[in-house]
């Protein structure tokens, strides 16, 4: 799974025409990693808004983060192992745009173990 953080500064002051380069650049990225089979699901972006439920049933605005570690979106995507999705990650839009990438794997809690 891709987590994607922060690089959304620049494009707050962006003009229509960059908005319009910077969301090709992800439809061609997302388009491209379909066709090549290791993204399972393009995902979507998070709005900032949201709610924390805490431990003691409460609930709170949030998050309230610094937008550089905002987290914006996510992809599902499939590889070999961590260092292959690390190398597919390299290649993201957000990369060019002063955002970062957290790779995880998931844990396939519940899931049948392959033989």
């Amino acid at each position: 799974m891709f987590v994607y953080r922060g690089g959304c500064d620049e494009m707050e002051n962006a003009s229509p025409d960059e908005m319009q380069k910077v969301m090709q650049r992800w439809m061609d990225w997302i388009q491209d990693g379909m066709k090549a089979g290791w993204l399972l699901d393009g995902g979507d972006g998070l709005k900032p808004e949201g709610a924390t439920v805490n431990p003691d049933l409460s609930v709170t605005d949030g998050p309230f983060t610094e937008s550089k570690e905002l987290v914006g979106g996510y992809s599902m995507v499939q590889a070999e192992n961590l260092a292959a999705a690390v190398e597919l990650a390299k290649t993201s839009p957000i990369i060019h745009h002063k955002g970062a990438i957290e790779v995880r794997e998931l844990a396939n809690v519940g899931q049948p173990e392959e033989a």
